[in-house]
């Protein structure tokens, strides 16, 4: 199994800016991320709204407030909308929508009430500090949208909170009366007078607002930018484990991922190692096309390995039309020879199951050899740029060997007597060994010592 690095690939537009291309794990992780996120920002914001329409009904108890309320019912349609729109990357109907949010709350705030009797100076409205609602918009759209779109948030509204205050401001004919009467209640005093006067905007107060929420803005960004890299953070890290996950059993994978470089020390350990291929392949190839013999070996590859993980069992490598499993790598057991055997066992059972259905559909029954051995091995990590996580030793050539014999025996399965005699210190169970028959003094290719097996017949 080999473990490479990847350099990081150009970045994605805005909403999945700090993601790279390749890593599809990340971009799930976002997508996930911003689904859930609006889902909660469009609740959050209808939470909000409610809350405020109470409170609204609470210090304006006549028919004008009706007005309000409708802001407040455009502002909750206009969340609805954006969660409908809202996607991972460039959306302009998405920009607009917010843009459109602010743009109503400041409407709310600046245009007087057309339902209301009182004739109040323009720069009135300003004093009602409405500006904090702002807040709500600001603090909801980090539940969703990107760092980037929260600082355009920020923006928006200190352009449009600013823009609104100077064309008031502008436009606003002040009642030089009410402004002389105040100057002359306050004795003068130059100072204060702009702070009490109805028709003053108090415009270093609205640029002091604007500047606070911008601050906000800004800390509210790099806030949701450091959520985000951690989801990228721990998509990789999901990544990983399912890579992790194609070679080892899930619970050795939970073990692997709560260890610090458990694969870096190269030790020795017994291990059970399991050889299987088809019998009869190299015919069974020759009578079909190419595309017919790869989903051939897939189906069958697919099945084996299942079991191989289902026996808490590593998938060492892929081996044309077999494959290589240990058990006990890259961390003991308790049961590992027990788990091989019955491991092959539920093989056999797996390919029972399959033969049926291809018998079915008029396809021809797959046989295979199985070896499986216990013995000593090395463990550790070869190569130098390339690191692959090998099973070496005498131990793994016995079981490839015995995998071998099962033709010259006739039979399904071959395994050693060392794998018989683990098992029983085990404690498996006894039904695992039914049926087999001990042949002594064997000989094996490439072995210098013969060696008593065990054979399941066909």
């Amino acid at each position: 199994m080999a473990i490479t690095a990847q350099a990081p690939a150009p970045a994605l537009d805005s909403d999945a800016a700090i993601f790279t291309q390749d890593s599809s794990y990340a971009l799930d992780a976002l997508t996930e991320h911003k689904r859930n996120g609006l889902e909660l920002a469009v609740r959050a914001r209808w939470i909000a709204m409610a809350v405020t329409a109470v409170f609204l009904v609470y210090v304006n108890t006549s028919w004008e407030v009706l007005y309000y309320q409708f802001m407040l019912g455009l502002l909750c349609l206009n969340g609805w909308l954006i969660r409908r729109v809202g996607r991972v990357g460039q959306s302009q109907l998405e920009l607009l929508l917010i843009f459109a949010d602010l743009a109503i709350m400041t409407a709310g705030m600046v245009i007087p009430n057309p339902f209301s009797s009182e004739e109040l100076p323009l720069a009135f409205q300003y004093r009602y500090g409405n500006f904090i609602y702002f807040f709500i918009i600001l603090a909801v759209g980090t539940l969703a949208y990107s760092w980037r779109t929260v600082i355009a948030i920020g923006i928006w509204t200190v352009v449009i909170w600013l823009s609104a205050a100077f064309a008031a401001w502008w436009l606003a004919t002040p009642d030089a009366g009410l402004s002389e009467a105040v100057l002359a209640a306050v004795n003068g005093d130059q100072h204060l007078a702009p702070f009490v006067d109805p028709n003053s905007f108090v415009l270093q107060l609205r640029l002091q607002e604007a500047i606070v929420f911008f601050l906000v803005a800004l800390t509210l960004a790099a806030s949701s930018r450091r959520f985000y890299q951690l989801i990228q953070n721990n998509a990789v890290l999901e990544r990983e484990r399912v890579n992790l996950s194609r070679y080892f059993s899930p619970n050795v994978v939970r073990q692997l991922s709560q260890n610090d470089e458990p694969l870096k020390q190269t030790r020795r350990q017994d291990v059970a190692i399991l050889f299987i291929d088809i019998v009869g392949f190299t015919r069974l190839a020759a009578e079909r096309d190419a595309y017919q013999v790869i989903d051939l070996l897939r189906d069958f590859h697919g099945r084996m390995e299942r079991e191989v993980f289902r026996h808490h069992g590593t998938l060492d490598k892929y081996l044309g039309d077999g494959l290589m499993a240990t058990f006990g790598t890259p961390l003991a057991g308790p049961k590992d020879a027990t788990n091989a055997l019955a491991c092959s066992r539920a093989m056999l059972a797996s390919l029972a199951d399959w033969n049926i259905e291809r018998r079915r559909y008029g396809e021809p029954e797959i046989a295979v050899g199985i070896g499986v051995h216990y013995g000593e091995t090395v463990l550790g990590n070869i190569g130098a740029n390339r690191l692959e996580y090998a099973v070496i030793g005498n131990a793994v050539n016995i079981a490839a060997r015995l995998e071998e014999h099962t033709r010259s025996l006739e039979a399904q399965i071959v395994i050693s007597d060392a794998l018989c005699q683990r098992v029983e210190d085990e404690g498996g169970p006894a039904g695992l060994q039914t049926g087999f028959v001990r042949h002594k003094e064997c000989e094996l290719r490439g072995l210098m010592q013969p060696m008593t097996l065990w054979s399941l017949p066909r």
